[in-house]
């Protein structure tokens, strides 16, 4: 049993053909720019959005803990008191939303296998995503192993910051690795993620000692890591690991940022950066694909 936040269903993004993806919740990574703020915690988490609340108070009475009240007419919630028992959300109610739920991993390749004739078709598969899958190893590796028996292809997402030997043990069912690489110099790493990459650039590198196909995901952030000595960084990876495939460059959106509100957080250092123009897009693209052979495309 464990955490997950999201089955999607036909994804065309994350590996090669049609895939299920599936997103585990809790992430030891705290990214300045993340734009999936309720894939961070293991934990479930409720989403308030105020702007759909239609004031009905329907919450007040199934609320246990008494989080939500209406005053003048308006429905104030406690966060702070709040449980996340998930009483107030209900198919009526536009306004609260759980992210997490707890299911088997029997339940998710159930449930994966329902669309088992679109992947024999395209060539695709299952995808695990996050959050980090690795956050929950256990539950992740079951999956796993599932998935395989099923004989489907397997791509995992990961900022590869776990123990080099749980990732032995993962390499054995994982066909390709989608690597995030956020990062080149140590310290801005540590600042903009909350951890130094060294572990990661291990995981990275061990991946590569053993075969283990890989493609090289790059999010570019306007005013953290858009510099030439990232893109330096990521050209010198490429070439350096002859198992990367090709390198996808992940430009920054702003869609995540209302989530941040919803879950009753600060948005923080992001809500002033602007997504980078195209035109600034295909400059990086043009910088990095003058230093490397390998592929550089956007994801």
């Amino acid at each position: 049993m464990g955490t997950i936040f999201n089955i999607q269903k036909f994804c065309t993004s994350d590996g090669p053909g049609i895939r299920t993806t599936v997103f585990l919740k809790g992430c030891p990574l705290k990214c300045a720019w993340c734009h999936n703020p309720e894939s961070q915690s293991v934990k479930t988490e409720i989403s308030y959005n105020k702007d759909r609340c239609l004031n009905c108070g329907k919450c007040v009475a199934r609320c246990p803990n008494q989080c939500h009240r209406i005053e003048c007419g308006v429905h104030r919630y406690a966060r702070s008191d709040c449980k996340a028992c998930q009483t107030c959300v209900h198919p009526t109610c536009p306004a609260m939303e759980a992210y997490g739920y707890e299911i088997t991993p029997e339940a998710i390749i159930a449930d994966v296998m329902k669309d088992a004739a679109f992947y024999q078709n395209s060539g695709g598969g299952l995808t695990l995503s996050g959050g980090e899958p690795l956050a929950q190893p256990e539950f992740c590796l079951s999956i796993l192993k599932l998935a395989k028996e099923h004989g489907l292809h397997i791509c995992m997402e990961t900022c590869g910051f776990a123990k080099t030997e749980l990732l032995v043990e993962v390499a054995q069912y994982v066909d390709l690795f989608l690597f995030d690489y956020k990062e080149t110099e140590s310290q801005k790493h540590k600042t903009f993620t909350g951890v130094d990459n060294a572990l990661i650039l291990q995981n990275l590198r061990f991946l590569n000692s053993i075969g283990k196909s890989m493609i090289l995901r790059c999010p570019i952030i306007p005013g953290f890591n858009d510099t030439e000595m990232h893109f330096d960084g990521i050209a010198q990876i490429a070439n350096e690991l002859k198992c990367i495939q090709r390198v996808e460059l992940e430009p920054y959106h702003d869609f995540g940022l209302v989530k941040y509100k919803r879950l009753g957080r600060r948005v923080g250092k992001m809500k002033d950066v602007e997504a980078p123009s195209k035109e600034r897009v295909d400059e990086i693209l043009s910088i990095i694909r003058q230093k490397t052979d390998t592929e550089v495309r956007l994801a």
